[in-house]
């Protein structure tokens, strides 16, 4: 164990206190990690949009003050009872959707919506005692899709943890933890092309162009990027995109156009 564990740990960390006013950068505290749960050491973190659309709160039930993101890379710091599968000083990528294991979901090979640990973007708290790990002063601070990475330290369930090599670059695999996965999952395991078929996808971000990787893995003889920036077309394609539209150089729907 870490000479940490075990003790409140203080860290800086970006908490919204209110929705779409800024980030403030606070000392908080963070508290142990209890059972089935582990503390983790962000080192790096990225933004993706869904942070943004909770932050403004728009479409859903606000709940502040909070600390957003689940786009990282960081290494164990201690972990809390029942946890035999991760030790202190493991690299590995927070988890928005978790995996419990034992679930009917969990032992399905067409789900991965965990009964436990799927997707909730109300719940604010661990689900262990249903307290939030993070405090300023006393006052509660709620937690994010049980990764809240916009802090240097961060308490997750276990099942949302997934160990990788030590060796991979976190600054680079931390886009793992959503947008890589969103988008070639998406391909892979719901589109499904087959071989030789044609594929459009639309905007070529970081979503669309893991959605490219995939096409290009199933082997899509056309990858078809549509983009309003032309400038993301030179970096498609080393993603396997072959062809690209950009709807603004059009004045009637694409599909009439010659």
């Amino acid at each position: 164990m870490s000479n940490t564990a075990g003790q409140v740990i203080r860290c800086k960390a970006a908490v919204a206190w209110e929705a779409g006013k800024p980030l403030v950068v606070e000392e908080v505290e963070v508290a142990p990690p209890q059972r089935m749960e582990v503390r983790l050491r962000i080192l790096v973190t990225s933004l993706c949009h869904t942070d943004v659309y909770f932050w403004e709160a728009k479409g859903q039930t606000p709940l502040f003050p909070r600390i957003f993101g689940h786009e990282a890379g960081g290494i164990v710091e201690s972990v809390g009872e029942g946890v035999t599968d991760l030790q202190p000083g493991d690299h590995v990528l927070p988890i928005f959707t978790g995996e419990c294991k034992d679930c009917r979901h969990c032992k399905s090979e067409e789900s991965n919506m965990c009964d436990l640990l799927r997707i909730n973007t109300d719940r604010g708290a661990m689900l262990h005692d249903g307290r939030t790990r993070f405090s300023k002063n006393g006052q509660p601070i709620y937690h994010f899709l049980g990764t809240s990475t916009f802090s240097e330290y961060t308490v997750v369930h276990v099942g949302s943890v997934a160990k990788i090599n030590p060796q991979a670059p976190l600054d680079k695999v931390c886009v793992l933890s959503c947008g890589i996965s969103t988008g070639l999952g998406a391909t892979l395991n719901v589109a499904k092309p087959t071989k030789g078929s044609t594929v459009a996808i639309f905007g070529l971000g970081a979503v669309g162009l893991a959605a490219a990787e995939g096409a290009r893995i199933s082997g899509a003889s056309r990858i078809i990027g549509v983009d309003l920036n032309a400038n993301r077309f030179n970096d498609a394609r080393k993603f396997g995109v072959t062809e690209f539209v950009n709807p603004k150089d059009y004045d009637k729907p694409v599909q009439q156009a010659s």
